[in-house]
């Protein structure tokens, strides 16, 4: 009767161990993409900007 208990025990944990890694895994996807496209449109943002600044002191020679 223990044993069963055991294994039992052990098949339930391990269940709920890998739903757990599931969600966790797919909650360290969202927040890496996000990161991932803030950092590309600041990117761009950054060198939108400094082109625009180089056609600027260029225009005025």
């Amino acid at each position: 009767m223990l044993k069963l208990f055991t294994t039992l025990t052990l098949a339930s944990l391990m269940v709920l161990g890998t739903s757990g890694c599931a969600e966790l895994k797919d909650a360290g996807r969202t927040i890496g993409h996000a990161t991932r496209d803030t950092t590309k449109a600041i990117g761009h943002a950054s060198r939108d900007a400094v082109n625009s600044v180089k056609d600027d002191l260029s225009s005025e020679d």
